[in-house]
């Protein structure tokens, strides 16, 4: 079953982020605490909404999946990124990540989202393959760019503030 996560999934979303971050060989990487999840996904602002797998015969949370509406200049819609998919490894196999998927993809049209956009490492075949299955496109020619830490602060040391821009 695949239903909408709410606050008393905290504990379970955040074990589920751990173990994605492990498998992703960045768990030091992963700092994100259950007082933040909590905050930024059931707080006055939502920053994300997520989906929850439920196993049809324990009501256990196997899965889930973290998204939040993006914007394109090109088409002028919105569109859906999403931020993390994880099944835990026990119950893959099951149609769980296909089920969370399928049901992103009708939020997708139901909103008239035009795209539907993730990233995946390059090494994880497994996943590619199974996106790959779904009819998904690896858009070769796009590269990830990231600031953070030092680079971030440098940069933003740079901006020219005004009374309007530094809300």
């Amino acid at each position: 079953m695949i239903r909408a996560a709410t606050v008393h999934d905290v504990p379970e979303i955040h074990a589920m982020i751990r173990e994605l971050a492990a498998y992703e060989k960045a768990a030091e990487q992963a700092r994100a605490t259950e007082d933040q999840l909590r905050a930024a996904l059931f707080g006055e602002h939502p920053a994300a909404s997520v989906l929850v797998a439920e196993d049809d015969a324990t009501g256990d949370v196997v899965g889930f999946a973290l998204w939040f509406p993006r914007f394109s200049t090109w088409t002028g819609t919105r569109g859906m990124h999403l931020e993390d998919l994880y099944v835990r490894p026990r119950t893959r196999g099951a149609g769980h990540g296909k089920a969370l998927l399928a049901e992103l993809a009708a939020i997708c049209r139901d909103h008239g989202f035009e795209r539907f956009e993730w990233v995946v490492l390059d090494w994880n075949e497994p996943a590619i393959a199974f996106y790959e299955s779904l009819g998904a496109e690896l858009l070769k020619e796009w590269t990830v760019c990231r600031l953070t830490g030092g680079a971030l602060e440098r940069l933003a040391a740079r901006a020219p503030r005004s009374a309007e821009t530094a809300r």
